[in-house]
């Protein structure tokens, strides 16, 4: 049998927020897999032992850049150890002119960014400079970039921790931004079904089944009952699909909306700074195998 660790433990209550002692239960029962562990969980605790994708687990912030017609756009997130450094001016000033040499010079991925010009020297010669200057370490994680079929509309929300662009073909200005707004509250995965991961489909439908199963369901019934969960879990992720923020009755979803005004939504990019990395925590494991030891 695997060993369960206390960083084991961490990670599967940083990812489900389920109770420490459940956690170590469910990965003692997965044999040590961290995958099985949290569909153990979301079998036994349901919606709630899931959050990873709205944890915020390191510093930084999402830098824009759009053009004065819209048809060009950037966004870019740098990350660093301290929100006070996210903060700096220095930092600040680097990621906006990442995200505007993003725009024009469309790099095919970090390290090509990387190597490209910046003030008479590279953008990783810049990002060194920087970190001696500051004296705190700082990276590159991800850009993304939009040549538009319509016009841009851009968001960035909470001191630059969540960033929105959306290309918005028809309508009014306003609109795009309440489609941004949407995307940054409701932080849909993806456009519409078809670019949902069909992994994640699967494991919804096996976790239904499973759910279905001990809650005393008739085996003909799974199927249909997974099918139905499915289709719930995708009008929750895919932005078509979910409920319009602003809806007056409360029930209106976003392709209804679009429909509505004669305007589509071509593609969308959405960053939460520290999505999915893990920040430091020196004394944590301990911390966690001395509780545990003490249950």
């Amino acid at each position: 049998m695997a060993e369960i660790t206390a960083s084991m433990v961490k990670e599967l209550r940083d990812k489900t927020d389920a109770p420490m002692m459940e956690c170590k239960k469910a990965l003692a029962e997965a044999g040590g897999d961290m995958a099985k562990a949290e569909e153990i969980l979301r079998v036994k605790l349901g919606s709630k032992a899931t959050k990873a994708a709205s944890r915020i687990a390191a510093e930084g912030l999402v830098a824009q850049h759009i053009s004065s017609d819209g048809k060009l756009a950037a966004m870019v997130e740098v990350n660093c150890e301290t929100d006070f450094v996210a903060k700096n001016e220095d930092f600040v000033a680097f990621a906006r002119a990442l995200a505007e040499l993003v725009a024009k010079q469309n790099p095919a991925d970090v390290a090509a960014l990387s190597g490209a010009p910046l003030g008479g020297a590279t953008v990783e010669e810049a990002r060194k400079a920087l970190v001696g200057k500051i004296g705190e370490n700082m990276s590159i994680r991800r850009f993304a970039r939009i040549e538009a079929k319509g016009k841009v509309s851009g968001y960035v929300h909470g001191g630059s921790k969540i960033g929105v662009l959306v290309d918005v073909t028809g309508g009014d200005e306003a609109l795009a931004k309440d489609l941004a707004m949407h995307i940054a509250a409701a932080k849909p995965r993806s456009l519409d079904a078809s670019g949902v991961p069909a992994d994640l489909i699967d494991t919804e439908r096996r976790i239904a089944m499973e759910k279905a199963r001990e809650g005393g369901k008739p085996e003909a019934m799974l199927e249909k009952i997974a099918e139905g969960s499915v289709q719930k879990f995708l009008k929750e992720v895919t932005l078509l699909g979910q409920v319009f923020v602003k809806a007056a009755d409360g029930k209106q979803t976003i392709e209804q909306l679009l429909k509505s005004k004669g305007t589509a939504v071509a593609v969308f990019h959405l960053y939460v700074v520290g999505e999915g990395i893990e920040k430091k925590s020196s004394d944590f494991a301990a911390e966690v195998m001395a509780q545990v030891k003490q249950a």
